[in-house]
């Protein structure tokens, strides 16, 4: 089973988001949403989505300074929906880092084919490598499928987010800031236990011996290296 596409959506209008959400189920992917800006960033660097939507006119933060926050950190596409039609605030919002802006009101369509577009784009910004391939172990980037002996291993989105970064970077030791920076950003609480707590998840379903690692190593005090190909 493939791994569905996260999107999270950061909308104030309930009946707004209600649609988006119904639209985007429909089409394959998980959601899940935010109400405010506070609690949109902290989905952000919690949940780690695949692609964000973004109301400008949020009760507690403009939109425009989410943009700005989330591009310290990550890559994430973010498509802006929002009633604002001035041409300077859309150019305002692409060059803080959106990657695309939909006007109200849309169509379902339209969002669809915008937010196809924004994660075909956001792919060259990782390896360019579609597979990894050790031992009994294969990771299908494209497909977001692991097989460990054949057997499809199921992944939670930061476990399946974690090994394909390691994966991607095999035999780099990438260190906890890094790891810590990429999955979770600035708003993580500074301590590595949650990281080493989902390592711990994935030795358990990656690795026969989780004592004897054949596959993701750990470097004492430094960070984490997967076993190159």
């Amino acid at each position: 089973m493939n791994e569905k596409l996260t999107a999270l959506i950061i909308e104030d209008e309930k009946n707004i988001c209600r649609f988006i959400e119904t639209a985007l189920s429909k089409e394959g992917y998980q959601t899940a949403k935010a109400y405010t800006a506070s609690e949109g960033l902290s989905l952000i660097s919690s949940l780690c989505p695949d692609v964000v939507l973004l109301d400008l006119g949020l009760p507690d933060m403009d939109g425009m300074e989410i943009i700005r926050k989330v591009r310290q950190f990550s890559h994430t596409p973010i498509i802006v929906i929002s009633a604002r039609t001035m041409e300077a605030e859309k150019v305002a919002a692409l060059d803080a880092g959106a990657d695309d802006y939909v006007t109200k009101p849309f169509g379902t369509s339209e969002l669809m084919a915008r937010i196809r577009t924004a994660l075909r784009h956001s792919r060259p910004l990782k390896e360019e490598r579609s597979e990894y391939r050790c031992g009994g172990l294969v990771i299908d980037f494209e497909k977001r499928l692991i097989c460990l002996d054949r057997e499809v291993i199921h992944l939670t989105q930061i476990e399946y987010k974690l090994v394909s970064l390691l994966a991607r970077q095999a035999g780099k030791v990438l260190t906890y800031d890094y790891l810590m920076q990429q999955i979770w950003g600035p708003y993580s609480d500074g301590s590595n236990q949650i990281l080493r707590v989902n390592m711990a998840h994935i030795r358990r379903k990656l690795e026969k011996n989780p004592a004897d690692p054949q596959y993701i190593f750990t470097e004492i005090g430094v960070g984490y290296r997967m076993r190159e190909e």
